[in-house]
């Protein structure tokens, strides 16, 4: 009984609160997530509809010391953007429709560069 392991070297992104007029006044939030998008697609980002564990690596501020970011290198990410925006911006990315997803485990961690890992327990 294994698992699979697949890492993808992107920053992820929470979904933003998107109104109508955001189809024209381009905020960078929103412009970042569509950015998100396009790249999670453009590298081919599969999640499975059950057994998967998510884990979000949310890269350090470059204005940490060596010292803060050896502390907080794999430790808990606490803080914004919240585990659910994530999960929303990473399933619309990849599905229209993801109302067939219906267990995962999400995590947030603090690392180096931002990645997701999508691990499928078998």
């Amino acid at each position: 009984m294994g698992a699979s392991v697949t890492v993808y070297n992107i920053i992820p992104v929470g979904k933003p609160r998107m109104t109508r007029a955001d189809k024209w006044q381009k905020r960078p939030e929103v412009m970042r997530y569509w950015a998100f998008c396009d790249h999670v697609r453009l590298l081919g980002v599969t999640m499975p509809e059950s057994n998967s564990h998510i884990t979000f690596i949310i890269p350090m501020p470059k204005s940490w010391s060596k010292k803060k970011r050896q502390q907080f290198d794999g430790k808990p990410h606490q803080s914004k953007p919240d585990f659910d925006n994530l999960v929303k911006a990473l399933s619309d990315a990849i599905y229209e429709d993801d109302a067939h997803i219906w267990d995962a485990r999400i995590t947030k961690l603090w690392g180096e560069i931002g990645q997701i890992i999508i691990r499928e327990i078998a």
